[in-house]
């Protein structure tokens, strides 16, 4: 396939290098006609130059003055004009043989070096112009045209360049074409080779080196973004299959255990018993909750019902929620906001968010800890803090607690966060944390306001 690419890029690259030199030939055809009709045009009006020189000697001299018209003639050569004057009769009066002849040596040797070498060839045709006075004709003029010899330079010369255009630029072009028509697919090979890894799960030895900034450079660097996306997502999946295998095992095992002694009589099947049991089809049943409802959140399948509901209460609700975990623990549960600070959200979801983030706040902090739930407006946005001053978060953790099925510490199966962060995002909102070891942990949650939107009962 990228052999094929290969060839087509180098196609592509000789095509356009033969259209410029197609051009170039072109114009040069071009340039050469204009020029040879400038020519033709500048030897006409020489030719009735001569003409008129040579009536208006006529008209002084009242007849064909050989002398005169020797000059005519003469001139006529310096000119570039190879010229025969026949009188009315047809009777040759002079022609530029004669006329070099009639010259004295200097003059000869001056008006050769003036004209064109090549007017002297006895080659070509001679075209005829009547000579007229008064309208009455008297003689006649034959003129040849040989070709000028600064018109054959100027048309040799192109020649030569065009031929010098077609071997060396032609010749150069052809390589430049090879060499970037291999450059240009060799990041694309790279990038085939690379996928190929990456289907066959060797993610860490397929990152690909990005040069330049241009359109392949910025695919291959996304490309590697990719792959360190996918590597952690492989990473969290086999996470999430040793979590779940544990979150799992963990109370089939001990249903098992306790039905086994049931059969074997060793546990007396009573309600206390069965009562465990219970709790335990509880706990699995929960977990399996747990990644129904990120599946859902994940798939887009969360319906919201946004209202416009005061802040303040809502908070108060969550804080009553936490008050018997807190007052056990020690902590201190304050809840900071205006009274009349409105939220257009979903209040259900809303409170689901917040459950998670206070109680991960709660079971990071110790005896004597605080937490604060905040909110407040930050232009046409509601901002929702929850603080501690807890264990914190370690710095590499960070960019992983949102992932689902991460933890950063013993204890759940990683999917609170992870649903966090699918609801916000349902409510077109973003989540962000800041942490430090050992200091504290703060989740911002914000929410845009819902001007423009539908009333109460809308959904998303």
């Amino acid at each position: 396939m990228f052999r094929g690419l290969w060839l087509k890029f180098f196609t592509l690259l000789l095509i356009t290098v033969s259209i410029s030199l197609a051009a170039a030939f072109t114009l040069r055809q071009l340039m050469i006609r204009d020029f040879r009709a400038y020519e033709e045009g500048q030897i006409e009006d020489r030719v009735y130059w001569v003409v008129a020189s040579l009536e208006s000697s006529y008209e002084k001299n009242s007849s064909w003055d050989r002398d005169a018209s020797g000059r005519d003639a003469a001139q006529a050569l310096m000119m570039g004009l190879d010229i025969r004057l026949f009188d009315a009769r047809h009777v040759l009066v002079t022609d530029t043989e004669l006329a070099l002849k009639n010259l004295p040596p200097l003059i000869r040797k001056k008006v050769l070096a003036i004209s064109s070498p090549d007017t002297n060839r006895k080659s070509g045709r001679f075209f005829p112009y009547p000579l007229f006075l008064n309208g009455k004709e008297i003689g006649s003029l034959e003129v040849r045209f040989p070709q000028p010899q600064r018109e054959s330079i100027f048309i040799r010369r192109s020649g030569w360049f065009l031929l010098f255009a077609v071997i060396v630029l032609g010749g150069i072009a052809f390589a430049l074409s090879i060499l970037f028509s291999r450059r240009l697919t060799r990041p694309l090979k790279g990038l085939a080779a690379a996928a190929e890894g990456v289907i066959e799960g060797k993610f860490s030895r397929n990152g690909i080196n990005v040069s330049g900034r241009d359109e392949v450079a910025r695919l291959s660097a996304a490309f590697n973004r990719l792959i360190k996306f996918l590597e952690t997502q492989e990473t969290l999946r086999k996470k999430l299959t040793g979590n779940v295998s544990h979150e799992i095992r963990t109370p089939l095992t001990a249903i098992r255990g306790e039905l086994a002694g049931m059969i074997d009589g060793l546990i007396p099947v009573d309600g206390q018993q069965l009562q465990s049991l219970y709790e335990e089809t509880w706990r699995l049943e929960g977990l399996l909750d747990g990644i129904e409802e990120l599946s859902r959140a994940q798939a887009g399948a969360v319906f919201l019902h946004r209202k416009l509901v005061k802040a303040r209460p809502l908070l108060e609700n969550i804080k009553k929620t936490f008050s018997g975990i807190s007052l056990d623990k020690g902590v201190s549960l304050e809840v900071l906001c205006d009274d009349e600070l409105d939220l257009y959200c979903d209040p259900e979801r809303l409170s689901q968010i917040m459950i998670n983030l206070v109680s991960n706040a709660l079971k990071a902090v110790g005896k004597d800890g605080k937490v604060a739930l905040r909110a407040g407006k930050n232009g046409k946005d509601t901002i929702l803090e929850i603080e501690d001053n807890g264990s914190g978060i370690g710095a590499d953790c960070l960019p992983f607690i949102f992932e689902r099925f991460y933890r950063s510490s013993e204890g759940g199966i990683g999917i609170g966060l992870a649903i966090a962060k699918e609801l916000v995002e349902a409510h077109e909102g973003r989540i962000e944390v800041n942490s430090e070891e050992g200091k504290g942990t703060l989740f911002r949650v914000v929410i845009p306001d819902g001007e423009g939107k539908s009333g109460a009962g809308a959904s998303t």
